[in-house]
Formats: C-alpha cells, sequence, structure tokens
C-alpha cells in the first residue's frame, strides 16, 4: 500500500474540497462517492476530444458513465476499490504528459493540488473538470491559482447532488447538505470564466 500524501510545493493552497460532512467525521481516505448524475448533467453540456482519466475513481460511480457514453477511461486511485489502476495521482514525480482530458471529484483536503497536477499533465486544449463544492470560489489563495489559470466555465448545481461515504447509502434518498458545482478549465484558457446553472 503506497503512503498517504503529504505535500508539496502546493501545500499552503490545501483547501475545501467535495463531501456532506465536516473534518470531523471525515473518512480516512477521504473516500465520498460522486452520484452518477453529476457525470450525466457534464455531458449535457461539455464534449471530450480523447480519452478520460478518473483519477480518484472510487468504485467507478463517474467511470461508467463516461464508459456508457462511449468514452476511453482510465480510472485509477490510492488504493484498489473495484479492480482499477492503484495510482497515487499526487506522490509520483516526473510524470509523462497525459494526452487527454481529466475528470474527477478529488479528495477533500487536496483539491487544489490536484487541479494544479492535472493541469500540469493534460495537453493545450484539453480539459480538466473537477467535482468541488462551490465555497471552492473563496479564498485568497484560490484566487492565486483562478488568475494563473482561470476556470472556463463553472457549472453551480441549482438542484443538490449528494456525496456518500464509503459509497454507502442511496444517492436518492441521502440529503446533500453542500452545494456542488464543476469547475472546467481548458488548458491554455486565459479569458474570463463563464458561470452556468445546470440542473
Amino acid at each position: 500500500m503506497k503512503k498517504d500524501w503529504k505535500g508539496n510545493t502546493h501545500s499552503n493552497y490545501v483547501t475545501i474540497g467535495s463531501s456532506n460532512h465536516s473534518k470531523g467525521e471525515r473518512q480516512p481516505r477521504d473516500y465520498y462517492a460522486t452520484d452518477p448524475r453529476a457525470a450525466e448533467l457534464l455531458l449535457q453540456h461539455e464534449t471530450f476530444d480523447g480519452p478520460i482519466w478518473e483519477c480518484a475513481c472510487g468504485e467507478k460511480n463517474l467511470s461508467k458513465v463516461f464508459e456508457a457514453h462511449g468514452h476511453e477511461v482510465r480510472s485509477s486511485d490510492i488504493e484498489d476499490r473495484c479492480g482499477n489502476e492503484v495510482l497515487d495521482f499526487l506522490g509520483i514525480e516526473n510524470w509523462e504528459p497525459w494526452d487527454g482530458n481529466i475528470i474527477t471529484n478529488p479528495p477533500y483536503a487536496m483539491a487544489t493540488e490536484f487541479v494544479y497536477r492535472a493541469l500540469q499533465l493534460v495537453g493545450g486544449g484539453k480539459k480538466v473538470c473537477m467535482f468541488l463544492r462551490t465555497l471552492f470560489l473563496e479564498g485568497r489563495e484560490r484566487k492565486s491559482l483562478f488568475l494563473q489559470f482561470p476556470p472556463k466555465v463553472v457549472y453551480v448545481f441549482s438542484g443538490r447532488i449528494a456525496c456518500l461515504m464509503n459509497n454507502e447509502g442511496d444517492f436518492n434518498r441521502a440529503g446533500a447538505a453542500q452545494s456542488y458545482s464543476w469547475f472546467v478549465w481548458e488548458k491554455g484558457y486565459q479569458g474570463d470564466t463563464i458561470v452556468k446553472w445546470i440542473n
């Protein structure tokens, strides 16, 4: 088993990520599964050229939706939950560039690091999509991220989307205490960020 990631040059950007829970009741590896409807809604608004890498795939809730829509999908996570590739997305240095897109719901405490790493890996014109709390828009440190790498679009869910700790429970019955959004970066984009509302 690989060790948990501890930090890098962007450690001062540790931020709010995605879940319905407070830090005091976190799942040890921040495994909060995403309602597959989030992926369905993203695909209604975004197209993707090339393969998709779901780099914190859990039990492939999002990956399965992308595959069902005909996309080639690479599914990895820091541990094996469903026969996925075992890989620490933040823990390996000197990676080869990824000739495709990266879409995930990153771990709660490492969301900004996931954004930086994903943008480092993808090529020009490829997309990085992160399912995050809408509150990710706030914060002085994150302002630095947004000024350097402005998202092209932020899709705010007007109806709440739930995340389930350890993928246990029923998405249709689960309450959602947080507002979530898809943050979509397109590598090389330097214009203003557009905010849209979906569902």
